[in-house]
């Protein structure tokens, strides 16, 4: 099966880190959302979205090309972001990216969030916080993601909405 990580990784490139590792386990290529055009990606049977979280969201440019992609169907898609802050555990920072996509009928394979080195605003008058990170313990962990992955979503075949209901 084939996949490709959309990425976006603004300041420190702590997201794109977590997306070459990624990719690496998934044989696929790491892309800016400026880099690629929706209806590319439906060729995709894996496509993972990623980006830095700048106030609670993820990144515009990310957010814009989700709203615009084709029906998904039969496909699986995992979000992943660093962020400096922890999540807050009523919002979460890939939600808004995972309902969008799971009303274009992609199937959530996973989500994947650390920690980032964050030197927005006030924080850069103190050297940021979360300095050298992601670390190795996180590369690990999203080396670890991408295989379960794999291994657990990447070797089923695709069906189709029609093969589903030939199949009841």
């Amino acid at each position: 099966m084939s996949a490709i990580v959309v990425c976006a990784s603004r300041s420190h490139g702590n997201t794109r880190k977590i997306a070459e590792v990624m990719a690496e386990v998934l044989d696929a290529r790491v892309v800016s959302p400026a880099e690629v055009e929706a209806p590319e990606l439906a060729s995709y049977d894996v496509v993972g979205f990623g980006s830095g979280v700048y106030a609670m969201r993820l990144d515009a440019e990310l957010r814009k090309l989700v709203d615009s992609l084709p029906a998904g169907e039969g496909r699986h898609a995992f979000v992943f972001a660093t962020s400096g802050a922890p999540e807050l555990p009523w919002w979460g920072y890939t939600r808004e990216v995972r309902i969008a996509l799971e009303s274009r009928r992609y199937r959530i394979a996973g989500t994947f969030t650390c920690r980032g080195w964050d030197t927005w605003g006030p924080l850069g008058c103190v050297g940021g916080i979360n300095r050298g990170r992601p670390n190795a313990v996180d590369l690990r962990d999203a080396e670890r993601f991408a295989a379960e992955l794999r291994d657990r979503h990447m070797t089923e075949p695709r069906t189709t909405a029609s093969q589903r209901r030939t199949a009841s």
